[in-house]
């Protein structure tokens, strides 16, 4: 249709990204280029691809896709993040009329392989800050958008293995806080380290993979317990923490993070992290599963309890069962049990 959009790139290496902007035709999608680090030959291969994507009505507003793309670099397939969105001023403002005129953006990004779609929330928050940021209008690109542009790999993809060096062997008690819904405090720390460690534990609790109602429930019963919140005090070299809780789980999964720390690949970490929920939830699931049994079968309540010492987090699942089964008398009764058990 008759629209116009910017397309550029970055590498693998998080170096940059790339856009463009021009009159549209009105026999197809017009695509110029405003900003890239691509050499030239690649580029026009990605612009082509892109502007496939845009004639199959493959790219909705806000929302990335990752692709592996053919191109005539020496990686020859890389994986690319691309996301088409429309100036936010121009949304607020475009009527219908106007709205077929406003300039509209594709921005790529390019890295090694198609592992970028592990990453791929955080990149469409990345975009949603350049739509905030991006003003054409005052001739910003250089000062602005380039610089926004070619640093997403630094702050898209790395705030977790930049957590993982950071914390090290007390990466356990982050895990713990973030499995367990523990309010965390940072003090005296800068704002990047403030927002990294932030990130990692929006992306290592159990949001999403647990009822809403349950969430809320956990983070208020964490919050009236004792010890509050957990601390990071990063004043020094090393954070130091106070108030920390720990588990066998976190433990041993905190030692997987640090094992993977010598290949400094930001993907590998993710993929850790999302093994890491995926196991904390089939753990979930299966005392839930034993305490259905057990309603009926003192065997299975015995089974339950077995599990609960043996699977190395049973101080948060015992927790997150409890929220989940406050309405029902019998599963209830099981829990309370399980709880003296684990007491004694």
């Amino acid at each position: 249709g008759s629209r116009s959009a910017q397309q550029g790139a970055a590498g693998g290496d998080g170096s940059a990204g790339g856009a463009g902007a021009h009159t549209p035709s009105t026999e197809d999608f017009s695509l110029s280029l405003l900003d890239t680090n691509l050499p030239a030959e690649a580029e026009t291969e990605l612009r082509s691809f892109i502007a496939k994507r845009l004639t199959k009505g493959a790219l909705f507003e806000g929302m990335g896709n990752v692709a592996s793309v053919g191109l005539s670099i020496p990686e020859s397939k890389v994986g690319c993040y691309y996301c088409r969105f429309q100036q936010e001023s121009l949304l607020e403002t475009a009527t219908l009329e106007s709205d077929i005129n406003a300039p509209e953006y594709v921005v790529c990004f390019l890295g090694g392989s198609e592992k970028e779609d592990t990453f791929r929330l955080e990149l469409d928050k990345y975009i949603q800050n350049l739509k905030i940021n991006l003003d054409l209008e005052q001739k910003n690109l250089e000062s602005c958008v380039s610089p926004y542009l070619r640093s997403w790999f630094e702050d898209a993809i790395c705030p977790i293995q930049r957590v993982v060096q950071l914390f090290q062997d007390k990466l356990a008690s982050l895990l713990h806080a973030a499995l367990s819904y523990t309010p965390v405090e940072v003090k005296n720390a800068d704002e990047r380290t403030e927002k990294d460690i932030s990130r990692f534990l929006a992306a290592a609790s159990l949001q999403g993979l647990v009822q809403e109602g349950t969430m809320t429930s956990l983070c208020i019963a964490m919050t009236e317990e004792q010890h509050k919140s957990m601390v990071v005090d990063c004043s020094g070299a090393q954070p130091q923490l106070h108030n920390a809780g720990s588990n066998r789980f976190c433990e041993d999964w905190m030692q997987a993070f640090v094992n993977g720390a010598e290949g400094g690949n930001p993907f590998l970490f993710r993929q850790i992290l999302e093994n890491f929920k995926l196991k904390a939830i089939q753990d979930i699931n299966n005392l839930k599963r034993f305490i259905r049994q057990a309603e009926m079968n003192h065997y299975a309540l015995f089974k339950c309890y077995l599990f609960l010492r043996n699977c190395g987090s049973g101080d948060i699942l015992l927790k997150i069962v409890k929220v989940e089964h406050a309405e029902m008398p019998e599963a209830r009764n099981v829990v309370t049990v399980l709880e003296e058990f684990m007491r004694e």
